[in-house]
């Protein structure tokens, strides 16, 4: 009878802490705002497409960047390598009140699992990366073989470095690039960067150049041949570029000086 009771105070305590009231953050398209979470975060999840909140998927790290787009408020739920359960209500702002937030542990609703299940995580982890290569590959292929578009074309010395498609699906972005070569020599790749820019490149003291780092590519080649072309696709977290931003392809030749800049 004692256990009984005691059951049911545990699920009644945890029924009002995640019942209670949930504090608003506030962003926009134009600044970053940093959520530091006490623990690794090993999930985030936002309930509307133009809030979004990227962190590092493949290296756990205790903190998430958010930004937004104008619209109607949302809501993020980020849970932590310990299994704690954070929730926040969204908003978009022009003004931020604040840019970082330092989350303490005692603002978490509960905890997703019990303290046996917390003694397996390793492998639970390790199949749900495998997982997502194999859902990555096929829709790599997928947009691969879809109709292509163009949204930017850069040429330069025989080199044409296309954006054809960028596609948002679930947390990623699948850019399909292309690369054709009629140089005359062949182009071997000694690397192609994606960055997302702001201002102006010839004023220095307002210019931000970020890298975006990818997180898987698809049928990426090593060199193009002369009167060859090759196209592959490049898989990103998900983000939002504000208005003054543009997305940049860099592409530079291994042992050579052809260097391209497509914006």
């Amino acid at each position: 009878m004692k256990f009984i009771i005691s059951f049911l105070l545990i699920i009644v305590c945890f029924s009002v802490k995640a019942q209670q009231k949930l504090d608003t953050i506030y962003a926009n398209e134009q600044k970053n705002v940093a959520l530091f979470f006490p623990n690794p975060i090993r999930q985030g999840i936002t309930g509307a497409d133009h809030f979004v909140f990227t962190y590092n998927r493949e290296k756990e790290q205790y903190f998430g960047l958010l930004q937004a787009q104008p619209g109607t408020e949302s809501n993020l739920l980020t849970v932590t390598n310990d299994g704690q359960v954070y929730s926040y209500i969204l908003k978009y702002a022009d003004k931020l009140p604040r840019l970082n937030y330092f989350i303490p542990e005692n603002e978490s609703i509960g905890n997703e699992m019990s303290k046996k299940i917390k003694q397996k995580p390793v492998i639970k982890t390790v199949d749900a990366y495998k997982s997502r290569i194999t859902y990555f590959q096929k829709f790599s292929e997928y947009v691969l073989n879809s109709t292509p578009e163009r949204i930017a074309t850069k040429r330069k010395k025989g080199i044409k470095l296309r954006l054809q498609k960028m596609v948002y699906n679930t947390s990623e972005v699948y850019l399909v690039i292309e690369v054709q070569n009629t140089s005359g020599i062949d182009f071997e790749i000694d690397y192609l960067n994606i960055y997302r820019t702001n201002g102006n490149k010839k004023r220095k003291a307002s210019y931000q150049k970020l890298q975006l780092i990818e997180i898987y590519k698809h049928k990426m080649p090593l060199m193009i041949k002369n009167k060859q072309s090759k196209r592959f696709v490049y898989v990103l977290p998900k983000f939002v570029l504000g208005n003054n931003e543009r997305l940049g392809i860099e592409l530079k030749e291994l042992k050579g000086d052809r260097k391209l800049e497509l914006k």
